[in-house]
């Protein structure tokens, strides 16, 4: 009853609008939310060397873009429970596409102390503890572990080809923890893939470590910027993932 009473007097101070479309009443509509419920595989067109299987809940187009950066730069942290869900429906579908039915380790990419200043918060830290969350809901046995530090500073990769990308990228992981057996699937996190320079610069860093213990080092994000068209995956069956519309 409480909800009822204070969530309408919430909304005449500050009006709630979908992130993505604007449609009034409501923080994430159930037409955008669906766009985030179309698992793919990330394509970068200049597909780095070592990129790994990476799958994306939606793509980084359309009202998703939107979505996404209202979480990323404008700090609507109520966003990280829907895009939360979404991470989570792509850590499930990667993980049936790897064939693998064990548990998961998140592994979110750290951002810049740059980044961290900016925004005054860790965003992919929050999405990964949002899609921790729903994993363990739906049954599906997950931690996370921060394996990866990052240092040095590296210029702004506007303009910059996937080849330039990589080489600007080079040195900035490192490894904190290594990979511990018997773990699971160490599944890489963050919020968007495009050149796929940052994934593959992050999973160079783990793949020693984990390839030691024979684990395969995959990613998940919330959103890939499209590459023509998409190839299939394996779809993590009816009723396991719902991305909310709060």
């Amino acid at each position: 009853m409480l909800r009822r009473v204070v969530e309408p007097l919430v909304d005449l101070v500050l009006p709630r609008v979908c992130a993505g479309c604007g449609r009034p009443g409501c923080q994430l509509c159930p037409g955008c939310a669906a766009l985030l419920s179309r698992p793919r595989l990330a394509t970068p067109r200049r597909h780095p060397d070592g990129f790994p299987p990476t799958v994306a809940a939606g793509a980084y187009a359309g009202p998703v873009r939107p979505v996404v950066n209202a979480f990323k730069e404008r700090g609507r942290a109520e966003l990280a429970a829907p895009l939360g869900a979404a991470l989570a429906l792509a850590v499930v579908v990667v993980r049936a596409a790897a064939g693998d039915h064990g548990p998961v380790v998140l592994v979110p990419l750290p951002s810049s102390r740059a980044a961290l200043r900016e925004r005054g918060r860790d965003h992919v830290g929050e999405l990964t503890s949002a899609a921790l969350r729903e994993l363990r809901r739906a049954g599906v046995p997950a931690t996370t572990e921060r394996l990866l530090g990052r240092r040095g500073r590296v210029r702004d990769s506007a303009g910059l080809d996937a080849r330039q990308r990589r080489a600007n990228l080079a040195g900035t992981f490192v490894l904190r923890a290594p990979v511990r057996p018997g773990r699971g699937l160490v599944v890489l996190v963050d919020d968007v893939v495009s050149s796929g320079a940052s994934m593959t610069e992050a999973a160079a860093v783990l793949l020693p470590s984990a390839g030691r213990h024979d684990t395969p080092v995959v990613a998940a994000v919330v959103a890939a910027t499209p590459r023509g068209r998409s190839r299939p995956v394996v779809e993590p069956g009816p009723g396991v993932f719902t991305v909310r519309h709060p």
